[in-house]
């Protein structure tokens, strides 16, 4: 796996990483807790500083969910070693079919890993009638056996401090349908066809593409 550019992961922490989270390892060594455990990993006296620092001066509201998911996913993306796939995009191509793509996985992924697109390729409306913004990409974790977790990372850009983040998680959706008929990853921008654009406009959809691409992953590692 490799990246041919910045994630998030490299944008937000950075350097910070590897001054704050060996402490949280080695907490959970002590205690020989399960780091994906998100409510453990929030419990922990390093990550409650962690969060309070990472915090803007004029608080978060109801984004410090959304700080504490992504962090949770950043630091299991470091502890498995910060593997990236890159999608291509003949690749993103083919996990954007309308049906379901059959599984090529042969080995097992990494345990967390962050799946980057092609820049600008696919889009959603991540707060309500605000602009789309593009899918970057997403951070990958299992979350049991057969429950995944996938935080999207939205409108990362250089001339932008900040970036979106989305979680959602659960097992793979069955019989996925949009409830206005159109194909799943059609694009909902106007011009996307002819401009080759998709779009993602439900919390179903976006798991859908988690799990299509930890099977890439799989068949990328066997």
């Amino acid at each position: 796996m490799d990246s041919p550019r910045p994630t998030p992961f490299d944008l937000v922490f950075g350097p910070l990483a590897e001054e704050r989270f060996p402490s949280i390892r080695s907490a959970f060594d002590a205690s020989q807790g399960d780091p994906r455990d998100r409510d453990a990993f929030l419990m922990m006296r390093d990550v409650v500083q962690l969060v309070h620092d990472l915090r803007p001066d004029e608080g978060m509201g109801e984004e410090i969910g959304q700080l504490a998911a992504f962090l949770h996913h950043a630091y299991l993306f470091w502890l498995a070693g910060t593997p990236t796939l890159a999608i291509t995009p003949a690749e993103l191509t083919g996990l954007l079919r309308p049906e379901t793509p059959a599984s090529g996985e042969t080995a097992p992924p990494p345990p967390a890993f962050y799946v980057q697109l092609p820049e600008r390729r696919v889009w959603a409306e991540v707060v309500a009638g605000a602009s789309h913004e593009p899918l970057d990409g997403c951070f990958l974790a299992l979350d049991g056996a057969a429950s995944l977790r996938v935080l999207a990372a939205f409108g990362l850009r250089p001339d932008r401090p900040g970036l979106s983040v989305v979680e959602v998680a659960g097992p793979r959706p069955s019989r996925l349908a949009r409830p206005d008929g159109t194909p799943l990853f059609a694009p909902a921008l106007e011009g996307g066809a002819p401009a080759g654009l998709a779009s993602i406009t439900g919390g179903e959809e976006l798991l859908e593409l988690g799990w299509r691409a930890w099977s890439l992953a799989g068949a990328r590692s066997g």
